[in-house]
């Protein structure tokens, strides 16, 4: 399967169990909107069903259904994608743009823009980190 469609599929189904879910499902819908404006009531009504096994397998510690939720939309737009290539650009904008900044970053807070550098320094050594730093 496209790598591109693998992370998609992962990044839709994470950003689902957010706050920021229905930015998510606005991502999403538009995709389908392009090309099948017909399907878009099922879709949205698909997502906020998912959206609900998500909760539901992460409250149960079930890692198991939430990859097989991301699995079944990670079809899904690779059924898209291959029956429009033309949508392969928008996906991946969809995908760095819009669904990726939704994710909580690992060990670190989920707000998009924010980055957190911690350093430990000892006896009489110096951190130094990023460049073109202003402290105030």
């Amino acid at each position: 399967m496209d790598p591109l469609v693998l992370a998609a599929g992962t990044a839709l189904v994470g950003a689902m169990a957010t706050d920021a879910w229905q930015q998510a499902r606005t991502s999403a819908v538009e995709l389908w909107r392009r090309v099948h404006p017909e399907r878009v009531p099922a879709i949205e009504a698909e997502l906020a069903e998912v959206r609900e096994e998500v909760l539901t397998a992460r409250e149960a510690d079930d890692a198991d259904a939430e990859t097989g939720l991301a699995q079944d939309w990670q079809r899904k737009l690779q059924r898209l994608v291959r029956d429009h290539p033309e949508l392969a650009r928008e996906l991946r904008r969809v995908l760095d743009q819009e669904l990726a900044p939704l994710l909580p970053r690992p060990g670190g807070p989920a707000a998009p823009g924010t980055v957190t550098m911690t350093a430990t320094a000892g006896d009489n050594s110096t951190v130094i980190q990023g460049r073109d730093i202003t402290l105030r």
